[in-house]
């Protein structure tokens, strides 16, 4: 069964507070939709991804390059609506709907979902109703229900495409959620167990609580790499993407950046994924004077498709002449630009050898590199 995965990320989330709405601001070190779409995107039996964002936000999108972006309505309704016409022109067997505002959806729910949808229309995720509840008016409880038979709804909420899709067609006006619109056309829907991990963050209490139980399940991996590159005639280097004038230049097949070839192979490493060389073969004369970006950005994407996002990263270069200290700012912009990253999260600083070795020499350049990479 082929299934597809709608994350509806339309909305303005201003309960939560903050200067962006709560898709789009931090949680542990990430945006709350990037922890969001991961936890799809490395799923392996989801097939397509479809994000439904607000008119204003996309731009937003740009990280998500597996990912196919639609434009939302002014109510839920109408921006799931959205994703699913975008999916209907090849249709998938079944989809799930989640909202971007559950960034902790476990593969273990997800499957849940996905199985039920082998026998049934329809399956959604909730939790029993274990607390007493009351009624109340003017901060005094006025009664009491019965919490028999009642649950706490969850997403994502799954479907077979082809018949949601007529009944989200025929139904009229805004829904709770998708199971009222399954509902309202007779689809039967399955309840599967929910998670009391996959909390909806409405309050900005929420995210406390969200960075905690990431806490517990982030994949951290660290990565380290190290380059040379020895001087030859020339008047300039280019360092972490920045062309530096200097007396000499650096010797390599490509640009001989030493300090981005360091950060790479920091990336790969970290992805136990070998080096510069296994990827880019310097036997190859298409990577003959190519740009080091071109590797960098093949790091970064290949971390990308596996789940993880870059963290932080750290460069050291060594050397006794160029001074790198008046150009250590732009190459961190650089840098940044180039993995997506804000820049407060890009090192870059550089050290001698006190005149010993090599470098000390001012014979080449050294450079060590370090990146960290996360995936819930």
């Amino acid at each position: 069964m082929e299934i597809a995965a709608i994350i509806v990320a339309a909305g303005r989330g201003t309960r939560a507070g903050g200067d962006v709405p709560k898709q789009w601001r931090s949680l542990a070190g990430r945006r709350v939709a990037d922890w969001t779409v991961d936890a799809f995107r490395t799923h392996p039996r989801i097939g397509r991804i479809v994000m439904v964002l607000h008119p204003d936000d996309m731009g937003q999108a740009a990280g998500f390059t597996d990912v196919l972006v639609a434009t939302g309505g002014a109510s839920r309704h109408a921006s799931v609506a959205a994703g699913l016409e975008a999916l209907a022109g090849d249709p998938p067997d079944g989809v799930l709907i989640h909202d971007v505002a559950r960034p902790l959806a476990t593969h273990a729910l997800i499957d849940r979902v996905i199985d039920a949808l082998e026998t049934t229309g329809g399956a959604a995720p909730a939790l029993a109703v274990t607390d007493a509840l009351w009624t109340g008016e003017d901060g005094h409880v006025t009664g009491t229900r019965d919490r028999t038979g009642l649950f706490r709804a969850q997403t994502p909420q799954g479907f077979r495409f082809a018949a949601y899709l007529d009944a989200h067609r025929a139904h009229d006006g805004d829904a709770m959620d998708d199971v009222a619109v399954a509902r309202s056309a007779g689809l039967d829907v399955t309840i599967v167990a929910g998670d009391e991990s996959n909390l909806k963050i409405t309050g900005p209490d929420d995210f406390a609580r969200a960075e905690q139980l990431l806490g517990g399940r982030v994949d951290i991996r660290t990565g380290t790499g190290f380059d040379v590159h020895a001087f030859e005639d020339g008047d300039a280097v280019t360092l972490c993407g920045v062309t530096v004038p200097h007396d000499r230049a650096l010797k390599g097949h490509s640009d001989a950046d030493v300090g981005m070839h360091a950060l790479t192979d920091a990336i790969y490493g970290a992805l136990a994924e070998g080096d510069i060389g296994q990827h880019f073969p310097p036997s190859d004369p298409q990577w003959k004077g190519a740009a080091s970006d071109i590797f960098l950005r093949h790091a970064v994407e290949l971390a990308g498709s596996k789940g993880f996002a870059i963290s932080n990263c750290d460069v050291t270069l060594i050397c006794e002449r160029p001074k790198i200290g008046p150009h250590a700012g732009a190459m961190r912009a650089e840098l940044a630009r180039i993995m997506g990253l804000d820049v407060d999260r890009v090192s870059v600083k550089a050290t001698t050898s006190e005149r010993l070795g090599f470098t000390g020499r001012e014979e080449g350049i050294a450079a060590q590199a370090v990146a960290t990479l996360v995936r819930a």
